[in-house]
């Protein structure tokens, strides 16, 4: 019978290099393990590191910008009203006498030009300081108080003013500004149904703050009191433009605000 040959054997130096290797890739596989072992021991929070990935992301991620669309603007330049009253052109002055200010005038309300000094009063509506501030508007509520005729003919007159105040941006300005839309409105009947052209003007920002809200928690909102709620002035303004403004003042206060129910059903 034919032996089999069981092949040449091993020297001392080639088991001692196969010992070796085999050594090294012992150790290497121990790193490996302890590398992966490491990151799992991060990622879930456990160990020395009590830093998650997953927080360590949440902080890479930065916030979403703000689009500034509720940020108020700065009043660039000056008002024509404060022109008109720098120059003592305006038919107006502060009566201090007594405990409360009242307004002066040079000349009866009724005998001025509205056609010049209407818009002028408008343009107040964005003074800040004072006493332009208190001229405007106590002298924009006596005029369309007493104007009656003589305002609907200006009115186109009134828009950019209008404008101008409500795109400020700023609460007390565009409080003011909904309460002399309202008085506007009811100082002559046919002034209602001459503004509906007009709506695309001025109702966009009223679409845009009327669900604005301050979150203030468990305190107390004083601007109620005040009357001086920017979602309820909106609400009150755009009913009194739906009851004066005729058959086609809804469907032009839908178009732009699409949230506004009637208040005439």
């Amino acid at each position: 019978m034919q032996k089999v040959s069981a092949g040449p054997k091993l020297s001392v130096s080639n088991k001692a290099s196969e010992t070796g290797l085999q050594t090294k890739i012992a150790s290497t596989q121990s790193k490996d393990y302890t590398s992966l072992l490491n990151v799992s021991t991060k990622f879930n929070g456990i160990g020395g590191n009590s830093s998650s990935l997953a927080v360590k992301k949440a902080k890479e991620v930065s916030k979403p910008a703000k689009t500034g669309v509720f940020a108020a603007s700065k009043v660039s330049e000056p008002t024509l009203f404060k022109k008109y009253y720098d120059r003592g052109d305006l038919p107006i002055a502060v009566n201090a006498q007594g405990a409360n200010r009242k307004v002066a005038w040079k000349l009866e309300p009724e005998l001025l030009d509205y056609h010049l000094y209407l818009p002028i009063f408008f343009e107040g509506l964005r003074e800040e300081q004072e006493p332009y501030k208190f001229l405007a508007h106590q002298g924009c509520d006596e005029l369309l108080e007493r104007g009656g005729a003589k305002i609907l003919p200006v009115l186109p007159q009134l828009i950019i003013p209008i404008k101008k105040a409500l795109g400020t941006k700023k609460h007390e300005i565009l409080c003011a500004t909904f309460k002399k839309l309202q008085k506007l409105v009811l100082a002559n009947e046919m002034i209602g149904e001459a503004l509906v052209p007009y709506y695309r003007q001025i109702l966009p920002v009223f679409n845009l703050f009327k669900y604005k809200r301050l979150n203030i928690g468990d305190k107390i909102d004083y601007a109620q009191q005040k009357d001086e709620n920017i979602a309820e002035l909106i609400q009150t303004t755009l009913e009194i433009f739906e009851k004066h403004g005729g058959e086609d003042a809804y469907i032009n206060i839908k178009y732009m605000i699409p949230t506004y129910e009637s208040c005439m059903f």
